[in-house]
């Protein structure tokens, strides 16, 4: 099932996404994806009844597809490539080696999201700097402590696109990434959660960014150093997932910061980013 949510007449209500684009409305349910999201099993059960016998109607709006409880839980330097063009390019002042030990782990701020078709807004970044980071985004449905990585699995509700934005010199001069990665509009995700029945080896997907009509990066979810249940078994050890909760889980090579001289994001670029079996968040540049 993909899970969307949409805006209708003003208001924003969960709904199954189809094949054609429309919406089975699924707020008899739940108020929101994240209160359904939380329901687990039953939740996800009922849905998927009223999506065979509900009605579809044509949303005025795709939403962020989740509000999470939490800030979005991000990866650093989780494809070898990219992590090699994070640390020639000079923007992480805290870097100790370019291959890390253990996930480098920060978060964006809950007023970054966007959904796809929002726009981007780089004049919230006053260095300029602006640069898009395609990721592959993990839904936690069970949440918990102390989660084992053989055991991980189980608490993946589903998966969901997300774009990374970072204000480069912002990341460089606080040295802590939060500043830099959370300006307004700098988290689009997107359209849809796809379940994680639906994808059985997420692992085997691809993941783009395409800029301007110009592929930046493709890459396989294979590729990550440090792999999904990793992750979870990770920030889990001392944080306390939730339903709902993202993990973006880092970007392959080809952010804009690996070009000489770098190509950072302008008014008018477009931006998509797409993993295969949930699909593709296109958001337009503004200033």
């Amino acid at each position: 099932m993909k899970l969307v949510t949409y805006s209708s007449e003003g208001s924003a209500r969960p709904g199954a996404l189809q094949p054609d684009g429309s919406v089975i409305d699924l707020s008899d349910i739940a108020a929101s994806v994240a209160e359904l999201v939380a329901m687990g099993d039953p939740g996800l059960a009922a849905a998927t009844a009223a999506e065979v016998t509900g009605t579809a109607v044509t949303p005025d709006k795709l939403l962020a597809p989740i509000r999470p409880r939490n800030n979005i839980m991000a990866v650093g330097r989780n494809y070898f490539d990219h992590a090699q063009e994070f640390s020639d390019s000079g923007f992480d002042a805290s870097e100790v080696k370019v291959i890390p030990d253990f996930p480098i782990i920060f978060t964006k701020a809950l007023s970054s999201i966007i959904g796809t078709g929002d726009a981007i807004d780089i004049s919230n970044d006053p260095t300029n700097t602006s640069d898009y980071e395609g990721e592959l985004g993990v839904v936690i449905g069970t949440g918990g402590t102390k989660i084992a990585k053989e055991d991980a699995w189980d608490h993946v509700y589903g998966y969901t696109v997300v774009n990374d934005m970072t204000a480069r010199e912002v990341q460089r001069r606080h040295v802590q990434f939060f500043l830099g990665k959370s300006p307004a509009t700098y988290c689009p995700m997107g359209p849809c959660i796809t379940t994680r029945d639906e994808i059985p080896d997420i692992t085997k997907a691809r993941l783009r960014t395409v800029v301007n009509g110009e592929i930046r990066q493709d890459a396989e979810i294979s590729q990550l150093i440090f792999d999904i249940p990793t992750l979870i078994a990770s920030i889990s050890e001392t944080v306390l997932l939730e339903p709902g909760d993202i993990i973006a889980t880092g970007t392959p090579v080809g952010c804009g910061i690996g070009f000489d001289p770098p190509i950072y994001l302008k008014a008018g670029d477009v931006v998509e980013v797409s993993v295969d079996g949930i699909g593709t968040i296109t958001n337009p540049v503004i200033e």
